[in-house]
């Protein structure tokens, strides 16, 4: 897993101006643990080794890059996708819930506690406590729940418990505080597994080289099917950011490829529903570092909207405030309508349905503007089966 020198982290655990761990002091032990040994952890041949069996036999990975050839004559551009959705689970979430449910195995703790807000995330830790027999706490927004209740239903099957979060916006905000405060109170045998490229440093670093595979993958397979291993484009949505780290990982340094970033604008910018952090955003501390997010005048938190739940977060990882901080990576607001109706075109052209997540980084092709002599890689990170009764409303 190479580290890329301009954009990624640096030894203090900031990306630029963003990042760092703002962290109560009853924290400071777990999260000072976890800085100190997980480079050496995940940098072992043996933990390598584990991970990456885990990977190809569990996961089923390498996850295929599909040139999606009617989407792609109609946007008169070369449009590969990289079938995230194909993973078990049907997210890319399980490459990072595999590397750190055995992280924390080495570490010695015997309960995984997380926060989910689509629930794939939930579904994915869920998934490897099961396969290595830790106990598995889930909290999750009261709101997520109802809308999400196939992904609630597959985690208490899988032997989670699954919590419901009652304050605030009853989303995933409120069921990061909620398993934030669970880690806080059980220090010793509780590891937290964030699902995203936010929270304290060392997570968003960890979780990006864990999401690495994807941009890995994508290079060598783009190699073998056009002798190059740079797309002009790769676009990936973005909640807090997971997919999109591991997706533009190994393109970082690149300035040939041009990162795009599709942020939920729900209802609008201007309409005072949406969740485009960057356009709506300034700098501010959230859930342990220093990112951008949406918050009033004297600093509180604005409730974010989407008609998808993995995306309906008030803030962005550090990676991606830097990277949009610096001009490096594009960010476009996709709105809920332009969302579904980029999800419909997918199913009807190429035969796949894509989560509401995906379908916001496939609706950004419009605004892309590709050329026809350029390629595009979209990163499709998790499937519909989840959001269809979201899609039937609006059949």
């Amino acid at each position: 897993m190479t580290t890329a020198q301009q954009y990624n982290v640096n030894e203090k655990g900031y990306y630029g101006e963003f990042g760092g761990a703002f962290i109560p002091e009853m924290l400071y032990p777990n999260v000072e643990e976890l800085k100190n040994n997980y480079l050496s952890i995940i940098n072992d041949p043996a933990f390598k080794a584990e991970f990456d069996a885990l990977l190809k036999d569990y996961v089923g990975r390498p996850t295929p890059l599909f040139l999606a050839e009617r989407l792609s004559e109609k946007y008169n551009t070369t449009i590969y996708l990289k079938r995230e959705d194909l993973c078990h689970t049907g997210a890319h979430k399980v490459n990072n819930t595999i590397g750190q449910a055995l992280l924390a195995k080495r570490l010695g703790k015997r309960r995984i506690v997380a926060e989910t807000g689509a629930g794939q995330h939930g579904v994915a830790t869920a998934t490897v406590c099961a396969l290595m027999g830790l106990e598995c706490i889930v909290y999750m927004g009261e709101i997520d729940i109802e809308r999400q209740a196939p992904n609630v239903a597959r985690m208490k099957m899988l032997g989670a418990e699954v919590r419901a979060a009652k304050s605030g916006s009853k989303t995933l905000k409120d069921a990061t505080n909620d398993a934030m405060r669970h880690w806080i109170n059980n220090p010793v045998d509780t590891h937290y597994i964030i699902g995203s490229v936010v929270g304290p440093h060392p997570y968003p670093d960890m979780v990006a080289r864990f999401q690495s595979v994807i941009s890995e993958e994508i290079k060598w397979q783009l190699q073998e099917k056009t002798g190059k291993t740079n797309p002009d484009y790769v676009i990936a949505c973005v909640g807090g950011g997971s997919n999109a780290a591991g997706a533009f990982y190994h393109f970082l340094d690149d300035a040939q490829t041009q990162l795009v970033a599709a942020e939920a604008g729900g209802h609008g910018i201007s309409s005072g529903f949406s969740a485009a952090t960057t356009f709506l955003g300034k700098p501010g501390v959230l859930h342990g570092s220093r990112s951008i997010l949406m918050q009033t005048e004297d600093g509180q938190v604005v409730e974010p909207h989407s008609i998808s739940a993995g995306l309906d977060y008030p803030g962005i990882g550090p990676m991606h405030a830097h990277l949009f901080d610096t001009k490096r990576a594009k960010f476009f607001a996709i709105t809920d309508e332009v969302a579904l109706k980029a999800g419909f075109q997918l199913s009807k052209l190429e035969g796949i349905i894509p989560a509401l997540e995906s379908a916001h980084a496939l609706a950004a092709l419009e605004e892309l503007g590709a050329k026809s002599n350029e390629t595009v890689v979209i990163n499709l990170s998790g499937r519909g089966d989840k959001d269809l009764a979201t899609y039937m409303k609006h059949l």
